[in-house]
C-alpha cells in the first residue's frame, strides 16, 4: 500500500479545504440574490425555481456519491456496473410516469401522494416513518464512512471519525442556510467536477495497466453474466432489478424531491433526462473499472481499492483535487438526504403530531444538528462491513418493497382503504426482516435477495388487497385508467408558475 507522506497528506488536506470553499463560493454567489419565505415549499422543494439543469445536477450527486465510487469499485468486479445501466430505465420511468403524477397532485413529500390515494393519513405516516428509518441509521452514516474511508485511504491521514465529522457539518451548514436551493446547486457544481476528474482517473488506471484490464484478473471479475453466487445473478436483471430501480428512482424521497422541485412538468422531465444520459453514458464506466484496476495492481482489498488506486496513479497536489470533489460529493449526497429527512419529519410529523410549524427554516436547522450528530456517531457501526455497497442494497430491502407496494396498490386500485395499504408494508416489511435476518443466515431459503424482493412485493400487494377485502370488506378494483384520470383533472403543466 502507498504510504502518503506527511507533506502529501498537508496537500492534498489544503487542495481539499480550498477548493470546499471555492465550491461554497460559487454557490453563494448563484444564490445570494434569492429570496426565502420560510414555506415548506421554499425550503424543501427550492421554491419550484429549479431550471432543468440543476435538477440533473441534483439528481446525479445525490445518488453518485461514496456509496457507488467506493461500494461499487470495492467488489472489484464489472458486474457491478448492472446497478448503474438498469438506473437508466429507473430514470426514464421517473421521468414520464411518476413526474406527472407528482406535479398533478401537487405534493412536497412523496407519502402525501399516498394519503391522497387511500384518502387516511396512516399509510403516510407508516411510509414516512420506513424513510427516516432508512435515512437516518443508514444511508446518512454509511454515507459519511465510506466518505471518509475515500478520504483516508487516498493520503488523508486523519482519524475517520474525524473525516466523517467534518463531511457532517459542512453538509449540515448547506442545509441549514440555503435549503434544497443552496443543496442542488452545490451538487450541480460539485458534480461536473467529479465527473470529469472521475473520468481521468479511468483512463490514468487504465494507462497503469498498459490498457489490458484482464491480464491477471479472475474471468468471475470481468463478467457481465453474474453467476448464481455473484452480488448479481443474471436472471435477477429480470426479476427484482427493475422493481429496485423504480423503487429508488421514482419513489424515494431524496431523489424525487429534485424532480419535483423544477417549475413544471416539462422542465422536470429535461432535468430527468439529463441525468439519465449521463448515468449510462458516463456512470457505469468510472464505478467499475478502477475496481478492477486496483484488483490488478493490489489485489483483493474490497472497499479500499478505490482510494488506495487514486492515490497511486494521481500526483499529491491533484489527488487532493479529486478529495475536494468527493468530500463535496460526500457533502452534497448527505446534505439531499438530511434535507429530504428534514422535509418528511417536518411535514408527515410536526405539524400532525406536535403543532403548526411557524418557521421551516428554524425547524430544519434543529433537526439538522440532531441528525448531524446521530450520523456521526453511527459511522463506527459500518466500518466492520466488508462490502459497503451489497450491505446497503440488501438493507434496503427492508423498506424498498413494503413501501413500493403501497404505491403499486394506491395507483393501480381504487376502493382500497389506508389500513390495508398499512398490513401490506407491515407485512413485506417482517417478511424480508425475517429472510435477511433468520432464513438467509441459516441457509433455510436459496433464493437470492434481489429475487426474495420480487416474493416481498409481491405478496405485500395480496396481503393489502386480501386484507381490504376479507377484513375491511372493502372491494378493490383494478382501475389503473380512472386513477390517472382523477390526477389528470388538475393541470399537468404551469402548476406552480
Amino acid at each position: 500500500m502507498q504510504q502518503a507522506t506527511t507533506g502529501g497528506s498537508l496537500t492534498q488536506i489544503l487542495v481539499c479545504l480550498g477548493l470546499t470553499l471555492v465550491i461554497a463560493l460559487a454557490t453563494w454567489l448563484t444564490l445570494r440574490r434569492e429570496k426565502h419565505d420560510g414555506s415548506e415549499k421554499d425550503v424543501y422543494l427550492a421554491g419550484n425555481k429549479l431550471s432543468w439543469l440543476f435538477v440533473a445536477g441534483a439528481i446525479t450527486l445525490t445518488n453518485l456519491s461514496t456509496d457507488q465510487l467506493v461500494g461499487m469499485n470495492g467488489n472489484q468486479m464489472l458486474l457491478l456496473a448492472w446497478w448503474e445501466i438498469s438506473g437508466f430505465v429507473g430514470l426514464l420511468i421517473l421521468a414520464y410516469v411518476f413526474v406527472p403524477i407528482y406535479y398533478r397532485a401537487r405534493v412536497t413529500t412523496v407519502t402525501e401522494l399516498l394519503e391522497q390515494r387511500y384518502g387516511g393519513g396512516g399509510i403516510r405516516t407508516l411510509v414516512s416513518a420506513l424513510f427516516l428509518f432508512g435515512m437516518v441509521l443508514i444511508y446518512l452514516p454509511a454515507g459519511l464512512y465510506s466518505g471518509a474511508l475515500f478520504l483516508k485511504t487516498s493520503g488523508i491521514d486523519l482519524p475517520l471519525i474525524a473525516l466523517a465529522a467534518f463531511l457532517g457539518v459542512v453538509a449540515a451548514a448547506y442545509t441549514m442556510a440555503g435549503g434544497l436551493r443552496a443543496v442542488a446547486v452545490m451538487e450541480t457544481y460539485s458534480g461536473v467536477g467529479v465527473l470529469a476528474i472521475a473520468v481521468l482517473i479511468v483512463i490514468l488506471a487504465l494507462n497503469a495497466v498498459d490498457w489490458d484490464i484482464a491480464r491477471g484478473v479472475p474471468a468471475e471479475r470481468l463478467t457481465m453474466i453474474g453467476a448464481a453466487d455473484s452480488p448479481i445473478p443474471f436472471h435477477t436483471l429480470f426479476t427484482g432489478m427493475i422493481f429496485i430501480q423504480i423503487y429508488y428512482w421514482s419513489t424515494n424521497q431524496p431523489i424525487t424531491q429534485k424532480a419535483m422541485a423544477a417549475p413544471n412538468v416539462r422542465e422536470a422531465q429535461k432535468g430527468v433526462l439529463a441525468a439519465a444520459v449521463v448515468r449510462i453514458l458516463i456512470i457505469p464506466a468510472i464505478v467499475v473499472i478502477p475496481g478492477v484496476v486496483a484488483y490488478q495492481l493490489f489485489g483483493d482489498i474490497n472497499d479500499e481499492a478505490y482510494g488506495r488506486l487514486v492515490g497511486t496513479v494521481l500526483p499529491p497536489w491533484l489527488s487532493g483535487v479529486f478529495a475536494a470533489a468527493i468530500a463535496a460529493a460526500v457533502i452534497a449526497h448527505t446534505a439531499a438526504v438530511m434535507n429530504a429527512a428534514v422535509g418528511l419529519y417536518a411535514v408527515d410529523f410536526h405539524e400532525k403530531f406536535v403543532g403548526k410549524v411557524e418557521s421551516h427554516w428554524r425547524l430544519s436547522g434543529i433537526v439538522t444538528v440532531l441528525l448531524t450528530i446521530t450520523s456521526v456517531a453511527l459511522v463506527p457501526v459500518f466500518a466492520g462491513a466488508q462490502s459497503i455497497i451489497n450491505l446497503l442494497q440488501q438493507l434496503n430491502g427492508l423498506s424498498s418493497m413494503p413501501i413500493l407496494s403501497a404505491f403499486i396498490v394506491g395507483l393501480l386500485f381504487t376502493g382500497v382503504e389506508s389500513r390495508a395499504a398499512i398490513v401490506g408494508v407491515v407485512w413485506g416489511f417482517a417478511l424480508y426482516a425475517l429472510f435477511s435476518f433468520v432464513a438467509e443466515p441459516a441457509g433455510a431459503i436459496g433464493l437470492h435477495y434481489i429475487d426474495f424482493m420480487v416474493v416481498t412485493l409481491l405478496t405485500s400487494v395480496i396481503a393489502a388487497l386480501a386484507f381490504n377485502r376479507f377484513a375491511l370488506g372493502g372491494r378493490a378494483r383494478f382501475a389503473p385508467r380512472e386513477v390517472f384520470a382523477q390526477l389528470a383533472k388538475r393541470p399537468e403543466d404551469e402548476v406552480f408558475e
